[in-house]
């Protein structure tokens, strides 16, 4: 019997001195600069989450979709958030990238202005400032928002910069709208004028597309299935945390960067963000189960308005896929 102790306890203390798995390393890359809309990221890091499922988590702010959409495709980074769509361009074109889990089913996009100008439905466009961004994706979508509304070109006036000049002419009333993001640009104007900004949102007159989700490389998937599943289990789980506690997941955000905004507007961009995670169809699954008909829809939109390549209609699976989501209850 000591004999036998002695052999077990040897083990144990040979199992004891073993070091523990490491983590799998994940860099994941942002559409942009951080605000609000991450907030999920970082409380899933901060929270333990992702630590849960055996990744070690860096966050990388990215500069647009396309770079980060290119820097996944290279495997520079292994996931990105970006504009799904923006990603279809790419996938269409070769890139071997696909969607993870698609996170804004519904389109945030929207034309907005200061709240005191009472412009809140599209007919008070009428005779109005807008200030856009030349073939970004907003301003491609911009004219089936005209068909649907029955506006027409002529009705207003536009103006054309890049992202801080079309930020600058609302602050500085050169403009009267800009079109933007209604849990982004809001917020940076906001954040700059201390004023309320009032969106009126493309989804709210049957523009019904994606946006934001998680990509990866194609081959990357293929080879780390099992990590895959987990990072978008952690992500999930990060999700659904951090709706419960969007304060909290706000300010997780400032925890790991500072200057990353301020916790009022990060919070409310967060709270903006939330609404856009479901459909109708989608709202009693968790984050991330985009349907076939919604993800059909949006690349036949992205075909007529958006400069996606036709052939993109024949296969719209082709882009993403929900096979590493976790199960309702998992």
């Amino acid at each position: 019997m000591k004999r036998l102790i002695g052999a077990v306890s040897a083990v144990l203390m040979v199992f004891a001195a073993m070091p523990a798995q490491a983590a799998d390393k994940v860099v994941l890359m942002l559409n942009w600069y951080v605000y609000g809309e991450h907030a999920p990221f970082y409380y899933g890091k901060a929270k333990g989450i992702y630590a849960a499922e055996g990744i070690e988590l860096e966050i990388q702010e990215g500069r647009g979709s396309a770079a980060t959409t290119q820097a996944v495709a290279a495997k520079t980074a292994d996931f990105g958030y970006v504009d799904v769509p923006t990603m279809m361009r790419a996938a269409i074109k070769g890139a071997p990238v696909v969607a993870t889990g698609v996170l804004l089913q519904t389109s945030p996009m929207s034309a907005m202005g200061f709240a005191d100008k009472n412009i809140k439905k599209p007919e008070d466009i009428k005779g109005k400032t807008v200030a856009i961004t030349p073939a970004d994706s907003m301003t491609q979508i911009w004219p089936l928002f005209l068909k649907k509304t029955g506006l027409k070109e002529s009705d207003f006036q536009t103006v054309a910069g890049d992202g801080q000049t079309k930020l600058n002419a609302v602050i500085n009333g050169q403009a009267d709208l800009l079109l933007g993001y209604v849990m982004d640009q809001s917020m940076k104007i906001k954040d700059a004028t201390g004023k309320d900004v009032y969106p009126i949102k493309f989804a709210d007159y049957g523009i019904n597309m994606v946006s934001s989700g998680i990509i990866a490389n194609a081959d990357y998937v293929k080879a780390n299935a099992d990590l895959v599943r987990r990072f978008m289990s952690a992500t999930t789980k990060a999700v659904e945390a951090a709706e419960k506690e969007p304060k909290a997941a706000a300010q997780t955000i400032l925890d790991a960067n500072p200057k990353g905004g301020k916790i009022d507007t990060l919070t409310q961009g967060f709270e903006l963000t939330i609404p856009l995670y479901r459909t109708a169809e989608t709202k009693s699954k968790r984050p991330f189960q985009v349907t076939d008909q919604n993800m059909t829809d949006s690349v036949n939109l992205m075909v007529e308005y958006g400069g996606l390549d036709a052939k993109a209609k024949d296969n719209p699976k082709a882009f993403y896929t929900n096979d590493y989501l976790p199960k309702s209850g998992s």
